[in-house]
């Protein structure tokens, strides 16, 4: 798309020249302040792993907004405990100005807060990334024809020296992001973030005190990996700062994102995808330090056993490539900060192993989406109403030795109550009876520990199932656009796989190209895009009505559970 430009953005002898950053004024830091300056190849292995304050600071409009309260002291406390090294702080300031250009005044309370807040974290021994954030929504999206590059570089550097004034003291524990995942899709607009890191670093510097000698993660286009490759340079020589490229990961989409029903993961092709990813960016830039800013694959999205090994495949491989990683963590997918309770230990126990460089062993799962039941070796499903027998489960010990099983309450008796051979755990009847008795109610019943003579001890979680039941089948097309709620009774583990959506005619309803897909994924719609669900409803959204609306046809949806599996499902249809 076209981006204009004033004539007050000027190109010069390949620098630039725009509106003045500073106020002359330089912050001097008093003697009783410290600063130690470190290349940012050791803050990048200092901050690994690191842990994002998602949907926080960086909420529209303000901090709490979203689904968090402001951020407390404790919650890094719990990170510190979990073993994260360091954080990233994203900041949105988008709704914290006080004036309009030219001065573009921030707004001292929350300046203020955003300094508290560095406190808490570097007063645990944390190191730090502050950036702006979600601004790249509102003034800074370069795909939007109407604007103004020379405001957006204008802001941006009045911004940064004011954080960098605020900032200017702080230890070198406290790095600075340029802007997060700038919208962008061309050449131009690369040349234009290039622009961008300089005036970032000019500002940062005109403001003083370390800042000249601080770390700092510079950007490309999205901070998506194949865009940065393709347009990144290097920042001015005239800047002195130790500087590394921050990019984010989230692929393959329908798998992180639970796209067109894809639950799967792990399969030689997945690897070597996701491997060739991370080894790409780092052949583009063999001296340059490297960080993940972000990445996940969230227990909320993904089932479990695909998951766990991902999380090890894709930290190992980071590591392989000299590239540290930061987790995203929105508030709901990893750590409950209410509770201080992670959702997920497992996966946090193999985040720990895999950047030590530890092996894991592993559970076994599908990876062939083309058949039409999924195994997990994370689970232990019985089927309410059917008997209780042996159950066999692969894994991937990965060169380790399982030491004991335990349950809740007892340790399993090895050729009793389990049997191993090779990689191979049967669980004996017998046993599992003990817990999946008659009157036992359906969903998880029991989580038995495996423990290894090295790395993370995994949990397999015992879950007696029956097909949820919805409060009623079919309903008319609603005739005003709203999310549609349909009640749910859970009838074992409580959130849906996937949403099929066919027409009256055998059609898709939407993306009808998944046609093409394996089996698993033919036709169903993309989680929280099209489909979510809560803890008594499973929700479709307003969007997909209107596709109704728009197509004229009666749809009948079918919402599979877990485990994926042939009659596992119920059916709705919204008739028109």
């Amino acid at each position: 798309m076209r981006v204009s430009y004033s004539s007050a953005a000027l190109l010069l002898n390949g620098a630039f020249a725009l509106a003045q950053s500073t106020n002359g004024t330089r912050v001097t830091c008093p003697s009783t302040s410290k600063f130690s300056a470190i290349p940012a190849s050791k803050f990048f292995a200092e901050i690994n792993p690191g842990w994002n304050v998602g949907n926080t600071l960086d909420a529209v409009e303000t901090e709490g907004s979203w689904n968090n309260p402001p951020v407390v002291a404790s919650t890094f406390d719990d990170v510190k405990k979990a073993g994260f090294k360091g954080i990233r702080l994203p900041v949105t300031w988008a709704y914290h100005f006080n004036s309009q250009g030219p001065e573009w005044k921030v707004d001292e309370k929350w300046l203020q807060r955003v300094s508290d807040v560095l406190d808490l974290i570097t007063d645990r021994g944390l190191y730090v990334i502050v950036n702006v954030h979600h601004d790249s929504w509102t003034w800074a999206d370069l795909t939007q024809a109407s604007t103004n590059v020379t405001a957006v570089e204008e802001r941006l550097a009045k911004l940064w020296y004011q954080i960098g004034t605020k900032l200017a003291c702080k230890s070198e524990k406290v790095a600075f992001e340029t802007i997060n995942e700038i919208r962008g899709t061309t050449a131009e607009h690369g040349k234009i973030v290039n622009r961008l890191n300089n005036i970032f670093l000019q500002a940062i510097n005109d403001a003083g005190g370390y800042n000249p000698q601080r770390v700092v993660t510079l950007v490309g286009v999205g901070e998506d990996a194949v865009k940065t490759s393709q347009w990144f340079e290097r920042p001015d020589a005239k800047f002195k700062n130790p500087w590394g490229i921050q990019y984010h990961y989230y692929s393959p989409y329908d798998y992180i994102f639970q796209a067109w029903g894809k639950t799967t993961w792990g399969s030689e092709a997945d690897k070597a995808s996701l491997e060739a990813d991370i080894a790409a960016v780092r052949r583009n830039f063999t001296d340059i330090p490297l960080i993940i800013g972000e990445w996940a694959a969230s227990p909320v999205a993904t089932e479990t056993a695909a998951r766990w090994r991902y999380f090890d495949f894709f930290l190992r491989t980071a590591a392989k490539y000299n590239t540290a990683t930061i987790l995203w963590d929105n508030g709901a997918d990893f750590l409950d900060r209410a509770t201080h309770q992670w959702r997920d230990p497992v996966a946090l126990d193999i985040y720990r192993n895999a950047v030590k460089g530890t092996p894991n062993a592993l559970p076994d799962s599908t990876t062939d989406g083309s058949i039409t039941k999924q195994q997990s070796s994370a689970y232990i499903y019985h089927k309410k109403g059917t008997n209780v027998n042996d159950t066999i489960l692969p894994f991937h010990f990965n060169g380790n030795t399982l030491k004991k099983i335990t349950a809740p309450n007892k340790a399993l008796t090895k050729d009793k109550d389990y049997k191993v051979a090779g990689e191979t755990i049967t669980f004996s009847a017998s046993f599992l009876a003990t817990i999946l008795t008659p009157t036992a109610p359906t969903g998880s019943l029991a989580n038995l520990t495996l423990s290894f003579n090295k790395g993370t001890d995994l949990l397999v979680n015992v879950l007696r199932y029956s097909t949820p039941v919805l409060g009623s089948t079919s309903s008319a097309l609603p005739a005003t656009s709203a999310d549609l709620l349909i009640p749910i009774t859970w009838a074992g583990q409580n959130r849906p796989a996937a949403v099929k959506a066919v027409k009256s005619d055998g059609t898709f309803l939407v993306d009808d190209w998944t046609q093409n897909l394996p089996e698993l994924q033919r036709g169903r719609m993309t989680y929280n895009g099209q489909w979510n669900w809560d803890g008594s409803h499973i929700i479709i959204k307003a969007a997909v009505l209107d596709a109704i609306r728009a197509a004229g046809k009666t749809t009948r949806f079918t919402i599979e559970f877990y485990p994926r599996e042939e009659g596992n499902s119920v059916d709705y249809t919204i008739t028109v």
